[in-house]
């Protein structure tokens, strides 16, 4: 399938989004955590090879540990789409409203974005994080991961499809780009008319390289914090060389 061919689907797929209610999306989101642990093997297994395959790569023992994937971790990707599940629904959410001097009210309401794009690096959990909290806001969302978890992507994302289907909602709602040449990830930056928003997440380089060659909006997400609290009775030399 074409990028072009995911993105009509997406575009068709995000207006069906757009009118669902807080209890299907939550069904839903409720529906994939289940379908996560009933998939564990399965998805398990196409994880181990990517393990293998990238380690036989040289993959460094760093981002081995962020590609492995065990029952522990499906479960806290279970747990996280059904605390996603349990917050508020952020679509219709009037944040702010103003009545002008001619007596008209403006104000802000939250709306769904549409089509949801990321492109991210080797963590397979991103998958969930990111099919849950779009979902959760309305919106369609077009996944492409790296090319050391591309199977275990694929797994879960149609583990995610079957769930929703099974349900009555659209699969199309989570799509996988499958192709992981950097020629893809360009031209999925520059697919305006389907994308109505691109997140970049992963290193300094992905992320620049996004926002220096995208056509279409871009969230700049940064490429992490660490936070020092130095205690009165700490070693003043010690934390300053931390």
């Amino acid at each position: 399938m074409t990028l072009e061919e995911i993105g009509s689907r997406a575009k068709a797929v995000s207006r069906t989004l757009n009118n669902l209610g807080s209890r299907e999306k939550n069904i839903g989101l409720e529906e994939a955590a289940r379908a996560l642990l009933e998939g564990e093997e399965e998805i398990l297994a196409a994880n181990q090879a990517d393990y293998e395959k990238a380690e036989n790569c040289g993959m460094s023992k760093g981002l081995l540990d962020r590609l492995a994937l065990n029952p522990g971790r499906i479960q806290s990707m279970a747990d996280g789409l059904l605390k996603v599940a349990a917050l508020d629904d952020p679509v219709g959410e009037v944040i702010s409203m103003k009545l002008r001097p001619n007596g008209l009210k403006i104000g802000q309401k939250r709306v769904p974005l549409g089509v949801i794009a990321m492109i991210y690096e080797a963590r397979p959990n991103v998958t969930a994080d990111a099919f849950g909290l779009c979902l959760k806001a309305g919106s369609a969302v077009i996944l492409r991961g790296g090319k050391e978890a591309i199977g275990t992507n694929k797994k879960v994302v149609s583990v995610f499809q079957k769930a929703l289907e099974e349900e009555g909602l659209p699969g199309a709602c989570v799509q996988i780009v499958q192709d992981t040449n950097r020629e893809t990830a360009n031209e999925m930056m520059r697919l305006n008319g389907y994308l109505d928003l691109l997140i970049p997440r992963g290193g300094a380089g992905l992320i620049q390289n996004v926002v220096q060659n995208s056509t279409v909006p871009v969230i700049q997400t940064g490429v992490g914090n660490c936070h020092v609290y130095v205690d009165e009775s700490a070693d003043l030399e010690k934390a300053v060389r931390i």
